[in-house]
């Protein structure tokens, strides 16, 4: 049986073998090995809230992992977005970072559990920041939830970041114990949605138990652990009712963009945002608001 590495690295060399020309690209190096590397999850579109987290932390001098998972996205959205995940790779390449490429299904357990470690071979260097920004999200309602939905939003959104964490904080207690406790971040996006969106509000529940527990139990490591919410996002999703719907609730009298979420978790990131820590921060122009 192969290791979780081994099954992400096998997935990794498919990918370069389809390229045009036959090189591996899915590690672009333009930038400096003195930079730390932060792995984000989610990385599968041009408009996701993923993909500006990424190249935010390139900018702010990370070098990045990401990971994302093409038949989610055609199954979610209707096709797959590679022309998107190589734009995200050339801006943050061109921000001076070196960028590794890991598509995984994070609803399989093994290759969740290898991430960690095959981001930290990609990249000769050890995963200082977790970024978690991937999501399972399918609406439906109590009625209509299937057992195999409830399972595969409690996989992605839960078990894998579980698995992830755990990794990690394994990894700092053994070959990754050099880096720099001021780096030692966990920072994943979570979600307030309940009724008719149960599987999806119910695995991110569960994703923010583990994420609080990380602030607790990951102290002595020196991490800090917190959960960003950032309401509703325009990545391009929203009906003209759902933006009159918005827009009527937010004080800001504008749609959230990816973008505002990326500069909370590039300040949560910082060596300034150490100090936050075990938090669920809301980043939505007062959406969430009731007064």
């Amino acid at each position: 049986m192969c290791s979780p590495s081994t099954i992400i690295s096998e997935a990794m060399m498919s990918e370069a073998d389809e390229t045009a020309d036959g090189e591996d690209d899915d590690v672009v190096d333009r930038g400096t090995s003195a930079r730390p590397v932060a792995l984000v999850t989610g990385v599968g579109r041009r408009a996701g809230i993923a993909a500006a987290l990424a190249e935010r932390l390139a900018a702010d001098g990370w070098d990045l992992a990401f990971s994302w998972w093409g038949p989610y996205d055609e199954r979610v959205y209707g096709a797959p977005d590679p022309e998107g995940v190589d734009a995200v790779v050339e801006a943050c390449a061109a921000a001076g970072a070196r960028v590794a490429r890991l598509p995984v299904d994070l609803a399989e357990a093994d290759q969740a559990a290898g991430l960690v470690p095959a981001a930290a071979a990609a990249l000769d260097a050890p995963v200082a920041a977790l970024v978690l920004s991937h999501a399972e999200s399918v609406d439906s309602s109590i009625a209509t939830t299937t057992v195999e939905a409830f399972d595969r939003h409690v996989a992605v959104n839960a078990r894998a970041t579980f698995l992830m964490i755990q990794a990690y904080a394994e990894a700092l207690r053994g070959p990754a114990a050099g880096v720099p406790r001021e780096r030692r971040r966990i920072v994943a996006l979570t979600s307030d949605h309940t009724a008719f969106n149960l599987a999806y509000g119910m695995s991110k529940g569960a994703l923010d138990r583990i994420v609080l527990a990380a602030a607790k139990e990951l102290a002595d490591l020196g991490v800090a652990a917190n959960l960003v919410n950032p309401g509703p996002n325009d990545t391009g999703w929203m009906t003209p009712e759902v933006v009159e719907m918005v827009l009527g609730r937010t004080p800001g009298g504008r749609l959230g963009t990816p973008a505002d979420t990326a500069a909370l978790v590039g300040f949560l990131c910082s060596p300034e945002g150490g100090w936050v820590n075990g938090q669920l921060l809301k980043s939505d122009g007062g959406f969430s608001l009731e007064v």
